[in-house]
C-alpha cells in the first residue's frame, strides 16, 4: 500500500500525484485539511524520519512563527505545532513498503518504485 500525506492544493503534491498516476501506481491520498491529523501519526512520522526534516522551514506557516517558537523547537514542541499546523508538515510525505519519504522528485520516485 503507498499513502501519499500532503494538502491537495499544494503544487509538490500535484506533482507527486500525476507522476504516481502517470506511472500507473496505485495509491492513496491523506489530506491533512480533511481528514485531519493526530499526535500519534505525527510521533510515527518522527519514528521513520529525523523530525528536523518533516518540519517544513520554508512555508509561510513556518516563518510566521514567532522568533522564541523557532529557537525553541525540539521533536515535543515541533509535534504540537505540526498537529496544530499540518501545512508545516513537509510534503509530500510518502509511505510506500513500509518506508517513508519526504519530498518529491521524479528521479527519487523513479528509484523507490523501480
Amino acid at each position: 500500500m503507498t499513502v501519499v500525506y500532503g494538502i491537495k492544493n499544494c503544487d509538490t503534491i500535484k506533482k507527486a500525484k500525476a507522476w504516481l498516476t502517470k506511472n500507473d501506481i496505485a495509491f492513496e491520498f491523506h489530506d491533512y485539511r480533511v481528514e485531519g491529523i493526530n499526535e500519534k501519526m505525527i510521533a510515527d512520522f518522527f519514528a521513520h524520519l529525523p523530525w528536523q526534516e518533516v518540519v517544513n522551514k520554508r512555508g509561510t506557516t513556518y516563518r510566521q512563527l514567532s522568533d522564541e517558537a523557532k529557537a525553541n523547537l525540539s521533536a515535543e514542541t515541533a509535534l504540537a505545532l505540526l498537529v496544530e499546523h499540518p501545512a508545516m508538515i513537509k510534503r509530500p510525505l510518502l509511505i510506500h513498503n513500509g518506508q517513508y519519504y519526504l519530498g518529491f522528485k521524479a528521479d527519487q520516485y523513479a528509484e523507490i518504485f523501480a
